[in-house]
């Protein structure tokens, strides 16, 4: 007997919106750990976490990680 598939379960991209030059990039993002560092395509900073949340996509992405979307709460 198969698992649950859980693409269907969770939104498995998410736009990354830099939120100093508002470069956005979808990106697909692990389901096994969270992304601390991203480097923006458009200006080259280095995002971070804000205060509070697990990964970049938790506080710069259209869609929280798999973790959150689960409702498993913060992988890190």
């Amino acid at each position: 007997m198969a698992g649950p598939d859980l693409t269907e379960a969770f939104e498995p991209e998410s736009t990354l919106i830099c939120p100093l030059c508002g470069h956005q990039k979808t990106e697909t993002m692990p389901t096994n750990a969270c992304q601390y560092y991203y480097d923006c395509t458009g200006c080259g900073e280095l995002l971070r976490p804000k205060p509070g949340d697990c990964c970049v996509f938790c506080s710069y992405g259209t869609a929280k990680c798999p973790p959150i979307q689960l409702g498993n709460g913060c992988c890190s």
